[in-house]
């Protein structure tokens, strides 16, 4: 098994390290998927709801991308937050190589 970032992580727990193998396979493909879609958007970067919606992936499947490429140094929190549907403020990831875009933070 690929170790983390470049594979999935998980917390050492059966079920986890289960669910991390079954996923390991996918998980190259799956980053490479959101690190275009983050890149491709550019300095306005994208929080993680308005990734899975870019990509038409399930939250639940490229959240954890976010934080294996993030770890990878290809990504990079840019310092802005913008309002999820649920209400909360959410991190606006963007490519590590572009400059930070101007705050939006969301009353």
């Amino acid at each position: 098994m690929l170790e983390y970032p470049s594979g999935p992580g998980h917390r050492g727990i059966d079920t986890s390290i289960a669910a991390a193998r079954d996923i390991e396979i996918s998980v190259g493909h799956l980053q490479r998927i959101a690190l275009r879609a983050i890149r491709a958007a550019g300095a306005r970067g994208l929080t993680t709801n308005e990734l899975a919606a870019a990509v038409r992936i399930h939250r639940d499947s490229i959240q954890p991308r976010t934080s294996e490429l993030r770890e990878r140094g290809l990504i990079r929190d840019s310092g802005a937050r913008r309002l999820n549907t649920n209400g909360k403020r959410a991190i606006v990831w963007i490519a590590a190589s572009n400059q930070p875009p101007q705050r939006e933070d969301a009353q």
